[in-house]
């Protein structure tokens, strides 16, 4: 069977999605970005609202459980709270159907400075995919609140609750990659994606 699930990891406006559409672009993989889900939830239910939250996750499972059936290589982006245990749940259950399946699971994490990503906020793409953002005063300071509420990337030096659940995918044959955008394009960030992912 084929498929591959790739996660891209990292904090609001690093690029995820962005990069995600790069990676594509350039490859079989398809792209399931983090406001596939939120941005009509938001319409019905509002932000963060127990509904919200409860079908959020549901749909995000269901499409990765039919991805992973009909052999998709997916990218999937999200922002993980690396220190928050019910994160790691959620992630762990997420990546599931493709590890059931022995399919391939990677993590690419993306990180940039929060001056970089906060002037990626304001980006015409971003705000048409995720509507919820075309406030840019209050997106802006939802930035600046998750960085200062969430660490959002891993570090050897730090262990985190997404530590046991990144050794789990690389032992079955996945592998994980830290990425500093600040300084890439989109495309330079997918081609040295890309080439790693080939590397394994």
């Amino acid at each position: 069977m084929t498929g591959e699930l790739l996660l891209v990891t990292g904090p609001p406006a690093v690029g995820k999605m962005t990069v995600g559409r790069a990676l594509c672009a350039r490859s079989d993989f398809r792209l399931f970005h983090n406001h596939h889900t939120i941005e009509p939830l938001i319409e019905v239910f509002g932000h963060g609202t127990p509904a919200f939250t409860v079908l959020n996750e549901e749909f995000r499972r269901r499409v990765v459980e039919e991805a992973a059936r009909s052999g998709t290589r997916l990218v999937f982006t999200f922002v993980w709270a690396v220190d928050l245990e019910e994160d790691a749940v959620v992630v762990s259950a997420l990546v599931r159907p493709y590890l059931d399946a022995g399919l391939p699971v990677s993590v690419l994490e993306l990180t940039a400075d929060l001056g970089t990503r906060l002037a990626r906020n304001t980006g015409a793409d971003r705000i048409a995919a995720k509507p919820s953002k075309a406030d840019l005063a209050w997106s802006d300071a939802h930035v600046r609140e998750i960085d200062q509420q969430w660490r959002m990337a891993t570090d050897p030096d730090h262990p985190s609750a997404a530590d046991a659940v990144i050794a789990a995918i690389t032992a079955t044959g996945g592998a994980h990659l830290r990425l500093d955008n600040t300084d890439l394009t989109a495309d330079d960030a997918a081609v040295r994606a890309l080439a790693w992912l080939d590397r394994r």
